[in-house]
């Protein structure tokens, strides 16, 4: 998540990664129709180059116990945490 979600409150949530987020152009894009889930999915994951320390890091925090990948999407098929998962998981 680049934004936080209204309703949330900061002390609920250990960490926010928000570099790891949507970038606000492509979730525009996205949620407009303007690009597939396939074109957000390539456009997401090019996103995360330069991040890889990001990633490491909570592959590290992983390995040690539970991580919660939150977002605002309802529906996690369609949304970025199934890409960061998988992005991750190439970590551990």
């Amino acid at each position: 998540m680049t934004l936080w979600p209204r309703g949330v409150s900061k002390d609920k949530v250990d960490v926010w990664v928000k570099e790891l987020g949507t970038p606000r152009d492509l979730i525009k894009r996205y949620k407009a129709g303007q690009i597939s889930w396939e074109d957000y999915a390539v456009e997401y994951r090019k996103s995360l180059k330069g991040k890889e320390h990001l990633l490491k890091s909570l592959a590290d925090q992983a390995k040690r116990g539970t991580i919660t990948l939150l977002c605002t999407e309802k529906d996690p098929s369609a949304c970025h945490r199934s890409l960061l998962k998988t992005a991750i998981e190439a970590y551990l």
